[in-house]
């Protein structure tokens, strides 16, 4: 079992790591050429990067997961993708996702694309990521690897 990181946006990397080292998990990034990281040497993270374009990572990614790894994506489209897989899917925000929900999920991504093709916005702006979700997030990921022991 191992994590898995759609690492180009990843709001919680660092949270990732730290966690993966408390339980001797292994992390594998994945990014493409556009969104390089760098993180010290250590034995529980490795960074696979692959050539820029569009979903090239989610590819890359979806072909690396197996049933049990725990993969951390706010990609609605990826996260089904784990979840046929036998993975266990986590938005960086401390939800999983279920194939209950889904489908839901993935028809509301393509309204809003629907929407922005036609140019209509809702009003709004994305907000500043909070300590909140940050807990959220740490223990939906405690909880996973707990239940993976």
């Amino acid at each position: 079992m191992r994590i898995l990181v759609d690492a180009d946006a990843c709001p919680v990397k660092e949270i990732i790591i730290q966690l993966a080292k408390q339980y001797q998990k292994t992390v594998l990034m994945v990014c493409d050429t556009a969104h390089l990281l760098s993180y010290p040497k250590d034995s529980h993270v490795s960074i696979k990067v692959v050539d820029k374009g569009m979903d090239r990572a989610d590819f890359a990614l979806a072909n690396l997961a197996n049933t049990g790894d725990i993969c951390i994506t706010s990609d609605y489209g990826l996260a089904a993708l784990f979840l046929s897989k036998g993975a266990v899917p986590i938005h960086p925000n401390g939800f999983f996702y279920t194939n209950a929900e889904i489908d839901r999920m993935l028809f509301t991504r393509h309204i809003s694309r629907e929407l922005r093709k036609q140019k209509r916005r809702y009003p709004g702006h994305i907000k500043k990521r909070t300590a909140k979700q940050d807990m959220q997030f740490i223990q939906a990921l405690t909880t996973a690897l707990t239940a993976s022991k």
